[in-house]
């Protein structure tokens, strides 16, 4: 998702939402665009630009975030946490792009749900086609994000993946992205961890899950739970993510309230409960 097009998710991402490391590593003093991708905690967070975006970002405790672009929009990163560039679609693949991601990353995320035809909308033939340009960066990479069935045989993940491994291609870890409709923080958790687990055993790669929160899109007009639920499974699920080792990286979304309606963490530099029990993980 991108700019809070999340309430437009159809009755399709309901098919997921019900599949469903070890802690955060270091945090030694580091500077922003010289982080050690050893040291960068698991917590991260996606973000663009607003008032007080820094200082949210800082208060909120993450080692990394994303813009779901190759470059920051806008946001000065604070001292020890990393900016990770995307290609968000085909058009990102062009050589201002591809440069510019690599001046200000060392990890490179593939693209935004393919598999949706209001997100990057490619075949499996198509980024295969583009991924080499990608590979040619030198970078980390993340295989495109899903937006459903990352764990289906003949998905459209499960062919990527089999199309990459018979060219040869690099590819480090997956990116998956989930939304639970259920808002009992204890079943949301089994659940997402269900997917995560299913997603590891078919493709056997590190995962990062670089979108969640409790969203109910099953009538097609997005349902949130109440701030006290949201929190609830921010706790609950942070705990499960720190713990699973194949887990390497996760990101709330979202970061502000301006775009991130019932799942926003932060309003301005100032955090909400969600964004309370988000800071709060470790």
């Amino acid at each position: 998702m991108r700019n809070m097009r999340v309430l437009a998710l159809p009755l399709a991402l309901s098919t997921v939402l019900m599949v469903g490391g070890r802690g955060g590593a270091s945090t030694q003093p580091m500077s922003g665009d010289d982080v050690s991708a050893s040291a960068v905690r698991k917590k991260g967070v996606s973000a663009w630009k607003f008032d007080g975006v820094t200082r949210a970002i800082s208060d909120s405790r993450v080692g990394w975030f994303y813009t779901w672009s190759s470059g920051r929009g806008g946001i000065k990163a604070p001292a020890g946490v990393e900016f990770v560039p995307m290609m968000h679609d085909a058009g990102s693949v062009t050589a201002a792009e591809l440069h510019r991601a690599k001046k200000q990353g060392r990890i490179l995320l593939g693209f935004n749900e393919p598999d949706r035809s209001d997100q990057a909308h490619m075949t499996v033939k198509e980024a295969l086609a583009l991924w080499p340009r990608l590979q040619s960066t030198g970078m980390r990479l993340g295989a495109p994000a899903v937006a459903t069935g990352g764990d289906v045989a003949g998905g459209w993940l499960d062919r990527f993946m089999k199309g990459a491994a018979a060219r040869d291609y690099k590819v480090d870890f997956i990116p998956l992205h989930w939304y639970g409709a259920d808002f009992d923080a204890t079943r949301a958790t089994a659940q997402l961890r269900s997917y995560l687990q299913a997603v590891h055993r078919r493709h056997k790669k590190p995962i990062w899950l670089t979108e969640y929160a409790l969203i109910d899109f099953t009538n097609g007009t997005p349902r949130y739970p109440t701030k006290a639920q949201q929190a609830a499974f921010v706790k609950n699920s942070t705990a499960m993510l720190q713990k699973l080792p194949y887990v390497k990286r996760y990101a709330w979304f979202t970061l502000s309230t301006d775009r991130g309606n019932g799942s926003g963490l932060y309003h301005g530099a100032s955090a909400n409960r969600v964004g309370a029990a988000y800071r709060a993980a470790e």
